[in-house]
């Protein structure tokens, strides 16, 4: 079965509206490269919509009633956020869940050193990467230093066209026979992920400075962003690539940059909850962390912060006992917005084409991904299926309904199995994306479009 370009579909009307969609998520992608800057933005433009801090609610005891716009702030690193229809919130949920965590390079806990009179910090990274994508490109830090006494600093260096950028370097092809004999895996090795930071030696009356270029380089960060040394032990610092989200092709119909996996869908679910005013089951957004490393932690999704953000809830509606939130749970049902792959015709070996994900033929659902014979897939039913399929027709939303590559090729996974633990509805529903994981991805304006068509109809008609 093979779906239409969605271009083709498009008024001069309607094609303006992609464009301008566009802009809004190419700006939210420059300012937001990591889990941190995309709550803060979310919050941002929550706020403005009218969404109130949960935790505030519950110090003052506000009663909720339907139309109420709340969030909750999980240590500024995941976030949920709920509009209250006019049902019980025990009916049920309508649910959209990201994750806004992509990989990286994370400092670690000591990772300033000098070696043959440069600096450099010494990085782990983060997620699934192909290391050698990383090296010989311009890369910008960003992040938090926590101070001994609390005082947080945010940190963001190589963004603005006055910053310095940062670099990992790589060997020369004339020198580079034995590493090209190397496979892909081991061309660089994780150990040499190491960004050099500055190679001018401080000026010392003292001409037995063990490490000038470093202590020049930690007297610049005394003075231009307030921490020392021992300050990197309390800090979460991330290695991105530099530069804004740009359009690419010479249509501009897509999209080039850092992160798309998955805060693509991050966005465009957050946006389908603020521009909708009104519904009958309560909705939801999910904004999680750590689904590149398995979710776990304070801030993924295997934690417990988004079943105690409902049950504080379910308690100011005065809804709240233990079999109630467990029967929420159980009528709920979700979207897992998690990206796709997009078909590559530079890589066609990979995907089975009739199965395949395309870029510009409108959102992507995935009944299953996982692995090896569907290892650790969700795997919705098909009584689920019909009923999006029917929400998506009746609200002229263009869908495929995909997997992820060939059998045996690979496979993936999602935060779909952890909320279909609580005994919920869900499927994977995204925006297919080349090139995915690597420093710069490519998606679809066309997809976006489609996608908040898509997230808006799931919340009003699931």
């Amino acid at each position: 079965m093979e779906h239409k370009n969605a271009w083709l579909s498009y008024s001069a009307a309607e094609k303006k509206k992609v464009l301008a969609l566009s802009e809004d998520y190419k700006a939210y992608m420059t300012a937001a490269k990591t889990e941190r800057e995309s709550v803060t933005e979310a919050i941002k433009l929550a706020e403005e919509k009218g969404y109130r801090n949960l935790e505030d609610l519950v110090k003052k005891n506000v009663k909720v009633k339907a139309g109420d716009k709340i969030y909750y702030n999980c240590i500024g690193k995941a976030l949920a956020l709920f509009m209250i229809g006019s049902e019980p919130i025990t009916a049920g949920l309508n649910i959209l869940g990201a994750h806004v965590d992509s990989p990286r390079l994370d400092l670690k806990p000591n990772p300033l050193y000098e070696d043959t009179d440069y600096a450099l910090l010494d990085t782990h990274y983060y997620g699934g990467v192909k290391k050698y994508q990383w090296v010989a490109m311009p890369l910008a830090i960003h992040g938090v230093v926590v101070k001994k006494d609390g005082t947080v600093l945010n940190i963001n260096v190589g963004e603005k066209e006055s910053d310095p950028v940062f670099c990992i370097s790589d060997l020369l092809p004339h020198l580079g026979k034995d590493q090209m004999s190397k496979k892909a895996t081991e061309v660089i090795e994780g150990e040499a992920l190491d960004v050099i930071i500055g190679s001018e030696p401080l000026k010392s009356k003292d001409e037995k400075e063990k490490d000038p270029v470093k202590a020049n380089i930690l007297k610049i960060l005394k003075s231009e962003y307030k921490f020392e040394e021992e300050d990197f032990l309390s800090a979460e610092l991330e290695v991105v690539p530099a530069g804004p989200a740009r359009d690419m092709g010479f249509d501009r119909s897509m999209i080039l940059c850092y992160g798309q996996d998955d805060r693509i869908c991050g966005y465009t679910s957050l946006r389908a909850l603020l521009d909708t005013e009104k519904t009958s089951r309560t909705a939801v957004c999910l904004l999680t962390d750590k689904e590149e490393v398995g979710s776990m932690g304070l801030s993924g999704m295997h934690s417990r912060f988004f079943e105690n953000a409902v049950a504080e809830i379910m308690e100011l509606a005065g809804e709240y006992s233990d079999l109630n939130l467990r029967r929420c749970f159980a009528n709920s049902c979700m979207l897992s917005s998690d990206v796709s792959a997009g078909y590559d015709v530079g890589f066609p070996g990979a995907f089975e084409k009739k199965n395949a994900a395309y870029l510009g033929r409108g959102v992507s659902f995935n009944k299953y991904t996982g692995r090896g014979g569907k290892g650790g897939s969700n795997d919705a039913s098909a009584e689920y299926i019909s009923k999006i399929r029917k929400i998506m027709d009746d609200n002229k939303v263009l869908f495929q309904i995909t997997e992820l590559g060939k059998v045996d090729q690979g496979g993936g996974g999602t935060i779909a199995y952890i909320l279909a633990n609580l005994g919920m509805q869900v499927i994977d529903c995204g925006i297919p994306v080349l090139s995915m994981h690597a420093p710069f991805e490519v998606s679809s304006k066309a997809d976006i479009y489609e996608a908040v068509k898509c997230y808006k109809a799931f919340l009003k008609d699931a």
